[in-house]
């Protein structure tokens, strides 16, 4: 959620900066609900003063019973006129507050402005592409191969874009989820977390997926008509542990890691993708999280970004950093990097982890401030979250990179011993 000053005072800068995700702020909306709300708020507190002022000459008038009822019968109509404004008082802020809520974050201005991915900007490559003196398989056929990867019995269970794993796959991607939770709590010092899978809209409204991507949620109400939703990342739910808190400075900042299921209808990107385990409606992640002071949180973009990183270096798997242009960011980010991974099967880099800086955005949905010492008010967080990593991605990624010419696949030497029970190879 935007800054409501900047809304009020800055309106056409907004505007042009938002123009730039390629969203069309509604100015002449904006504004006439904001004229309306001063306008009632200032009719609203002169009725309550006049209100007020007659209560206390009542309180004075003890002895002249005729002015006491006459005061008395003012005082029923003037509360209800009281009541009224409040209530239509109400009513204009929760307008406004809804159509602030569907705001997209405005974006930094160190980033390159452009609607397409020809516009994202390539920070670095790493790695070496192998070469391969043979025909080279992609994830599916190598996973149906070994008779690991199957599909068609998930499909039959569940419907498309689901995926059952069995034996030396199935450990791999139990390995890898591990290797992860491993490096980000022991290395770069976050703390390993479990949380819910099923939360309350107002969680997602607090991360920004509600109310803009909706029908890209799987949606639940229970016997007792309660409404739930699954998780579509660990964001969610990580994120959502300071909703309406005051941190203590010193307990910033708060680096948080999680292994979950994420669910995601994927409505919106129907068609798109949808091989293997590229786009599943169910897949697991190890989400980083981190809550910020203010003036840290470029700085932690960074360093998330690399614990990012770390997990494709230790895996020697190729990929490239790239800084995402205005129009190919998401809707709570004002910066954001993503790391792709190389597929050699396709002879293309695809997104395997994406690392944002929702700046104040989240925190103000979420209410999540914190008391600095120098400082009167509480100060809203800034909140920051990363793949490390999407482990379907990561594991098709190296079935396809670690491929050899006998039909096997390679196990990344890191994982061998520690976390695949000492198999070099799966065949």
């Amino acid at each position: 959620m935007l800054n409501p000053y900047l809304l009020r005072h800055e309106l056409h800068l907004v505007a042009q900066k938002l123009l730039k995700k390629g969203y069309i702020l509604d100015i002449k909306k904006i504004s006439s609900l904001e004229d309306c709300r001063k306008k009632l708020q200032i009719e609203t507190e002169n009725l309550q003063f006049k209100h007020n002022s007659l209560s206390n000459l009542l309180k004075k008038s003890k002895e002249n019973t005729n002015e006491q009822s006459n005061l008395k019968n003012i005082l029923i109509e003037s509360s209800k006129n009281v009541q009224l404004l409040q209530t239509r008082l109400k009513n204009l802020k929760d307008e406004i507050y809804n159509f602030s809520m569907c705001i997209p974050n405005i974006p930094s201005d160190d980033v390159p402005e452009g609607d397409s991915p020809i516009y994202n900007k390539e920070i670095k490559y790493w790695g070496k592409k192998r070469k391969y003196n043979f025909p080279v398989q992609d994830h599916v056929a190598i996973g149906q191969k070994f008779n690991q990867l199957d599909l068609e019995s998930a499909s039959k269970m569940s419907g498309s874009r689901f995926v059952t794993m069995t034996g030396e796959i199935a450990l791999l991607h139990r390995a890898l989820s591990q290797f992860m939770l491993d490096l980000h709590t022991l290395n770069h010092g976050y703390t390993e977390t479990y949380v819910p899978y099923l939360v309350h809209p107002q969680a997602l409204y607090g991360t920004g997926q509600l109310p803009k991507f909706t029908n890209d949620l799987f949606h639940i109400t229970d016997l007792d008509k309660k409404k739930y939703i699954l998780i579509p990342t660990g964001e969610v739910p990580l994120t959502n542990l300071v909703y309406n808190k005051i941190i203590n400075e010193h307990d910033l900042p708060i680096m948080l890691t999680a292994h979950t299921p994420c669910f995601r209808s994927e409505a919106s990107s129907y068609g798109r993708d949808t091989k293997g385990l590229i786009r599943l409606h169910q897949f697991d992640k190890v989400e980083l999280v981190q809550i910020v002071e203010p003036t840290k949180s470029m700085s932690a973009l960074e360093t998330l970004t690399h614990h990012a990183e770390k997990v494709l270096q230790l895996l020697n798997l190729p990929y490239r950093k790239i800084l995402l242009c205005t129009g190919e960011m998401g809707f709570a980010s004002i910066k954001t990097y993503d790391l792709e991974v190389w597929f050699p099967a396709e002879e293309r880099y695809r997104e395997i982890s994406s690392c944002s800086n929702m700046h104040d955005f989240q925190a103000r949905r979420m209410k999540a401030r914190y008391k600095k010492k120098s400082e009167k008010k509480n100060i809203f967080v800034h909140t920051l979250n990363g793949s490390g990593l999407a482990i379907g991605r990561t594991l098709a990624a190296i079935l396809e990179n670690y491929q050899d010419s006998d039909g096997r696949v390679e196990i990344p030497k890191i994982l061998q011993k520690k976390y695949m029970q000492g198999l070099k190879f799966i065949n």
